[in-house]
């Protein structure tokens, strides 16, 4: 999964999307002027890849690419922590509506999935996650994110909890520096780990940490078949796909090239790995991959398409369930 260099495509730009190795386009705030023009661009990638999967970073707060031209803006995800210790029922009520506001306004501009939501505790101490994150007790997480997950399937969306199997301890930011989480496996699988295993089949897809556990293991887990094949799919009995996050962030660099990040990120147990923001070097790396994708690989990735008909954005400005969600988003969240 890679992004594209502007608002509209260049002939660059429709040959990697044709690349047999390319699987998917993440979109950035730099890809939206507008809804036509953002519509127009999806609808361009379709063009050229009918099958491709069009993703976002679209969580609510600090990450929100598209926040104009009618596009909610919505709360940092932990207002719904906040409002859940005041009350309970209403938040995952809210939490519901969160969801069904966030993945209605972008399947109706042409986006598949948003890598949402958050599961990683709030620990106090990481500022890269900070509001990011839902909760500080995995139990508040796992509800919430549940409800904000339904929300999300009502719009015909799939879910993607990250970052596996916990990015809120660690005080670094994986963007500029190699985060350390020196707590032991028990710790770990206690508290951070527990929405994983608890969500069970409504957990759609995972985007593990860059982030050492030394303790567990010496590579980042996004790198390690431990984290990835003997803990998540094995111990937890995970059977969705897994992402990369960015390879282009510092700390998945580890001082080798992205196609060697990319090709141990797949080895590790990733089925698609994203390259954002260098898609001149993400073009490299679809030459030189040779890693083969297995058929169940495939089969996870197909089932992060979107379910059901997307609404046009002026049929659903109209329509009572996102009327009724929106008023409840900003009447509970401010």
């Amino acid at each position: 999964m890679l992004d594209v260099a502007g608002t509209t495509l260049s002939d660059a730009d429709i040959r990697r999307i044709d690349h047999p190795n390319t699987g998917g386009i993440i979109l950035f705030a730099r890809h939206f002027q507008d809804r036509a023009q953002l519509v127009a661009l999806t609808n361009a990638i379709r063009e050229v890849r009918e099958d491709i999967l069009i993703a976002v970073d679209h969580e609510g707060g600090r990450v929100q690419r598209f926040r104009t031209d009618g596009f909610t803006i919505l709360p940092a995800p932990g207002k719904l922590g906040a409002l859940w210790d005041r009350d309970v029922l209403l938040a995952t009520k809210t939490a519901t509506a969160f969801g069904y506001v966030l993945a209605a306004e972008l399947r109706a501009c042409g986006i598949d999935m948003s890598f949402t939501p958050v599961l990683d505790l709030d620990y106090g101490h990481s500022k890269v996650i900070g509001d990011r994150a839902l909760h500080s007790d995995s139990r508040v997480v796992t509800m919430l994110a549940k409800s904000l997950n339904h929300g999300l399937a009502l719009a015909g969306m799939a879910n993607c909890g990250k970052h596996f199997p916990g990015h809120g301890f660690a005080s670094a930011d994986s963007h500029v520096a190699m985060p350390v989480d020196d707590r032991s496996l028990d710790e770990i699988l206690a508290a951070d780990v527990k929405p994983y295993d608890w969500l069970g089949m409504s957990l759609a897809s995972v985007i593990p940490a860059h982030v050492i556990y030394p303790q567990v293991d010496e590579k980042p887990a996004g790198f390690s078949r431990v984290w990835l094949q003997e803990i998540l799919r094995g111990k937890l009995g995970f059977n969705g796909a897994i992402f990369s996050d960015d390879l282009s962030m510092e700390a998945a660099r580890a001082g080798g090239t992205l196609t060697e990040a990319a090709t141990a990120a797949l080895t590790a147990g990733c089925d698609m790995v994203l390259i954002c923001n260098q898609p001149d070097e993400a073009e490299k790396v679809l030459d030189r991959l040779t890693f083969t994708q297995t058929k169940a690989s495939q089969t996870r990735l197909r089932r992060m398409r979107p379910r059901g008909r997307a609404w046009h954005w002026g049929k659903l400005m109209t329509q009572v369930e996102y009327q009724q969600a929106l008023a409840l988003v900003k009447s509970a969240l401010g």
